[in-house]
């Protein structure tokens, strides 16, 4: 989520970790107010996803908002920094020059904010059931190369990996190594509803179907120094238009991310006194996938020519209201390794282009074609975006094309599945690195594409991993992408700029998002400065 405040590096993902001992600290709570924040994620139990809040099957914006609030991992990131440091460690690194073997040390009297110790076999624990329970919704991804989890004694970790993985300290860093409580989670099964027992800066203290109540945890013990509030409570609303209403009738304090681009239009214009917009740094991008054994786009030239037909500028511009800007290749601007391979290989929308393509390969037209969207998330102009796309390859006369709402619910799970042909989503970065843009979609098979992966996966991918100095990656990135422009299992569409809207009384707006564009809640005060 951009801000132009905010310095940060200009480009992400430049260094290596170094990941230096650091000594204790404890948070304290700098403010006596509570913060409340809005937000129209609303999460909720369901048949699919009846344990929403565990680390282990939860793989969205919203959940790892809570996720990155009331655990800990073994590293975090300081404020504006893009590698990790040591956070429920108090040191951790590699033990080996090939990069298969990472060892921890954690800090002294960790706890779990029920009182419990936290130990190694906590942090073993933790990482063994998201590997066990391995949820077609959750993070298990991110820690697929873990070959073995050892603790030589109560305070040292060691993680044996299959292959040679420099990003492995980013991923410990995501909420997929979140660490749980042994006494409380089940080993080989999510736990149920609404409970969470971690030892992050906060605490679950209540969470029902219009708000989640979270506050200090006195017993943390980690890279945050200060908590600028003692408490937060999230509302949870059904439209933005309430939680708009809300926000300027002074009843919620904060908004990041789930305004549309209409209502942030309207707050930068400053039409409502005493509420104020902040542009933040944050890499959140959008894009339209591709099931390759679906038999509408299992032929190659159809997806070419939905490439070449596609109009980013219109998009941005008609829909998301200049909110967000066109990308044309998956690493996003700002992030190591960046290319505009899409449009190096299509240029710009052209009809005739699109026409040659499918007369070709000998396809009949206009080839009909179904491209679902997820119905609630008020946040992302699904319908509109999925009615701009529809006109556009429409009024070619080259498509047909259908579109098809479905509740998140089941658009996900069924993204998952395979389920549907042609579809966007947005995706927030795990890390601040090129790795993340790719392999959970193009070699760890989060969502099922039926796509190969080919060099990406055997050999371009595990490349770029052997190399502690992330700046040395670009060259493997550009052609990752150079190969996904010609394979077309996914069509980058924009790179979203981020905001967040609050009260004027509110201060630390421009520190909310680490560079993974999720909320630090503790940076939230009201005339806290530093």
């Amino acid at each position: 989520m951009n801000r132009k405040l905010l310095v940060l590096p200009a480009v992400m993902g430049l260094a290596a970790p170094v990941l230096a001992g650091c000594g204790d600290s404890s948070a304290g709570s700098g403010g006596g107010d509570t913060i409340v924040v809005g937000t129209t994620d609303h999460i909720a139990v369901s048949k699919e996803l009846p344990s929403p809040v565990d680390p282990a099957t939860s793989y969205d914006g919203g959940t790892y908002t809570f996720f990155q609030n009331t655990f800990q991992m073994l590293l975090g990131y300081e404020r504006s920094a893009t590698t990790p440091s040591p956070d429920a460690a108090k040191s951790c690194g590699f033990s080996d020059t090939k990069s298969e073997t990472y060892r921890c040390t954690l800090r002294d009297g960790l706890t779990f904010s029920n009182g419990h110790a936290l130990t190694a076999e906590d942090v073993k624990f933790s990482i063994d059931r998201v590997i066990k329970i391995k949820s077609d919704y959750g993070p298990v991804s991110l820690l697929s190369n873990i070959k073995s989890v050892e603790t030589p004694d109560d305070k040292t970790v060691v993680f044996d990996l299959k292959a040679s993985d420099a990003t492995f300290p980013y991923k410990l860093a995501t909420p997929a190594a979140a660490i749980v409580d042994s006494e409380v989670y089940p080993a080989d099964k999510p736990l149920d509803g609404f409970q969470m027992a971690g030892s992050g800066p906060y605490k679950l203290d209540s969470w029902d179907d219009d708000k989640a109540v979270l506050s200090a945890n006195p017993s943390y013990k980690g890279i945050v120094g200060k908590l600028n509030n003692s408490k937060i409570e999230v509302h949870f609303f059904k439209t933005s238009d309430e939680m708009k209403q809300a926000l300027v009738d002074g009843k919620i304090d904060v908004v990041n991310r789930t305004f549309n681009s209409e209502q942030i239009t309207e707050f930068g214009q400053n039409k409502y006194p005493g509420v104020k917009l902040t542009e933040a740094p944050g890499n959140s991008v959008r894009y339209m996938f591709f099931n390759l054994n679906d038999p509408s786009v299992k032929q190659k030239a159809v997806r070419e020519a939905i490439a070449q037909l596609v109009d980013r500028d219109a998009l941005t511009r008609d829909v998301l209201q200049r909110t967000a800007t066109p990308l044309f290749g998956a690493v996003p601007t700002g992030v190591t390794g960046h290319s505009n391979s899409y449009f190096n290989t299509y240029g710009e929308p052209s009809r005739d282009k699109a026409a040659g393509t499918l007369s070709a390969a000998g396809i009949t037209t206009p080839v009909k074609l179904t491209f679902s969207y997820t119905t609630d998330r008020p946040a992302t102009p699904n319908k509109q975006e999925a009615l701009n796309l529809q006109k556009q390859l429409n009024d070619s006369h080259l498509f047909d094309v259908t579109i098809k709402g479905t509740p998140w619910k089941t658009f996900l799970p069924g993204a998952v599945k395979g389920q549907w042909a042609m579809y966007s989503l947005s995706w927030l970065p795990d890390f601040p690195d090129g790795d993340t843009f790719i392999a959970p979609f193009f070699a760890e098979g989060f969502l099922n594409l039926n796509y190969p992966g080919g060099d990406i996966k055997n050999t371009l991918l595990p490349s770029t991993r052997q190399s502690a100095d992330r700046g040395t990656t670009d060259k493997d990135f550009v052609k990752m992408q150079d190969i996904l422009a010609k394979d077309l299992p996914m069509i980058p569409l924009y790179q979203d700029k981020q905001y967040i809207t609050t009260r004027d009384n509110v201060t630390g707006a421009e520190w909310l998002l680490n560079t993974s564009s999720t909320a630090q809640f503790w940076e939230l005060g009201r005339g806290v400065t530093g």
